[in-house]
């Protein structure tokens, strides 16, 4: 396989331009944006060709499909500039999570509310999990117990976005930042 040479992969553009429009005939748009009306695809290439420009098909699922005369190159630097400002606007959730065990101690679980504390701080939601080992899963009272005192001392900075359930041998719980 070393010696083979590599065929170069081509990606399928999401936009047809030019020459891989397969529709038969296609509405056209100047660059001013006029319709020229319903031609043929050899004569709207043809006018494209005119104004120096490509055919790019911009509504490929109408009737016939809309194709409009502009620069691909610069449509295609529109197109990502406006995905980009759309992933900016994306709001971002992270989850971050406080493992616990049913026996925690009353100093280490005031360790474990602080940095659960620091998270909801952050904007950040906060999976809480109290994982069991061997015969702790027969006593799940110790676990709501120690659920009832971490969100005692949570208290208002968070609500409770998930009630504790389990989940086979974990109880787990997501907490989210207060309004």
């Amino acid at each position: 396989m070393k010696g083979r040479p590599r065929l170069p992969v081509r990606v399928e553009p999401k936009v047809r331009v030019n020459d891989r429009i397969r529709a038969p005939q296609v509405r056209v748009i100047s660059p001013d944006g006029e319709q020229l009306g319903i031609m043929e695809v050899p004569l709207a290439l043809q006018k494209s060709e005119e104004f120096g420009l490509d055919l790019v098909e911009v509504a490929p699922n109408s009737d016939p499909p809309v194709c409009r005369i502009m620069d691909y190159g610069k449509y295609r630097f529109e197109e990502s500039k406006k995905e980009h400002e759309r992933k900016k606007k994306q709001a971002t959730i992270n989850i971050k999570e406080v493992k616990l065990r049913p026996k925690t101690e009353l100093h280490d679980l005031a360790i474990k509310v602080r940095k659960l504390k620091v998270f909801l701080a952050d904007n950040c939601k906060v999976k809480v999990t109290i994982m069991f080992r061997g015969r702790e899963i027969a006593h799940p009272e110790q676990a709501r117990v120690l659920v009832d005192k971490l969100l005692e001392m949570v208290g208002e900075e968070a609500q409770v976005e998930q009630p504790a359930k389990f989940e086979g041998r974990n109880m787990t719980m997501v907490l989210a930042p207060s309004p």
